[in-house]
Parts: structure tokens; C-alpha cells; sequence
């Protein structure tokens, strides 16, 4: 299994936080166990293989990271969503979100970059265009502003954050 299936993976339970009672770690027993693999994955192609012990230790990370951190992630969205409430928002698209903000803050060994590029191909599976563009602006903000190091450029960038998730008919 390779980083971004892992990626992918993180960003459906980082996601699945945002509505279940069970803690970041009970979450990730019940989710890396191979029988819910394989029940998942007729339904999800990232379910096709139980991810290795160094992807489980980064989706581990990661995920328990945004449990953690969710409030400071939450709120960095949030300041640069410019005009839009946080409730309005995706909760896939905040998913996505929180975990390049996670990686690029917490994770030096991974570029921004990269943690960019690899949200947007996420985000390009489960949201319309005008999203993406949205997920893109506030991504690139964010680097530009709190990380201090300009991010790759992408294809899709523009000067701000683009149309609102309530452009794109979410």
C-alpha cells in the first residue's frame, strides 16, 4: 500500500470523528481490524488491502494527531474560509482539510507541497470542482501565511480561496 491510499484512508476516519462517540483510538482498532477491511472493501477501492505496519502507524498518527488538534485545525480553517462560516463547510471537505493542515504543521518530513497536492486528489474523488478550488485556495493561504514556505503550484490555484462550498451546491 502506498501513502496516499493511506492518506485516503486517514481522511475517512478523520472524518468519521466528526460524528461518533468512540475516541480516536478505538476508532482506529475497530476501523484497522482485517474483517472490516474486508467488508469495506466492496464498497471503498482504498479497502482492498489492509494497509502494512508503516501505513497503520502513519494513519494512526495522523488520525489521533486531528483528534487532538482538531480545535487549532478547526479554527485555521475557519480564518482562512474568508466569508464562510465553519458549519457550512463539507465535513468531507473539512476531513480533507484538517489532514494537510495536520501534516504540514506536525509532519516536517512530508513537503507542503505535497500534503497540498495529495489533499486535492482526495478532495477531487469526493467533491465537485468548485471545491476542490475551495479546499486549493484555503490550503495554499494557510502555507503561504502560517507555515512560512510557498506551497507547489497547482494547476487549479487561484489568488484567493475561490467559490464557497455553497457555490458548488453543497
Amino acid at each position: 500500500m502506498i501513502r496516499n491510499v493511506a492518506r485516503e484512508i486517514a481522511m475517512h476516519l478523520s472524518y468519521e470523528l466528526s460524528f461518533t462517540d468512540l475516541s480516536a483510538d478505538e476508532l482506529l482498532d475497530q476501523r484497522l481490524d482485517p474483517v472490516r477491511f474486508d467488508q469495506l472493501a466492496p464498497e471503498y477501492e482504498v479497502y482492498g488491502k489492509l494497509p502494512g505496519p508503516s501505513q497503520q502507524a502513519y494513519i494512526r498518527r495522523v488520525v489521533k494527531g486531528i483528534a487532538q488538534h482538531g480545535y487549532e485545525l478547526d479554527r485555521y480553517i475557519e480564518k482562512y474560509a474568508v466569508g464562510w462560516k465553519f458549519e457550512r463547510i463539507p465535513l468531507v471537505a473539512s476531513a480533507i482539510m484538517r489532514l494537510a493542515m495536520y501534516e504540514i504543521l506536525y509532519m516536517p518530513e512530508i513537503p507542503n507541497g505535497a500534503a497540498i497536492n495529495e489533499a486535492v486528489e482526495i478532495a477531487k474523488k469526493y467533491e465537485s470542482s468548485d471545491v476542490v478550488r475551495f479546499i486549493n485556495g484555503i490550503l495554499g493561504s494557510f502555507v503561504r501565511k502560517e507555515a512560512g514556505d510557498a506551497p507547489a503550484p497547482q494547476p487549479e490555484a487561484e489568488a484567493s480561496a475561490g467559490p464557497g462550498p455553497e457555490e458548488a451546491g453543497q
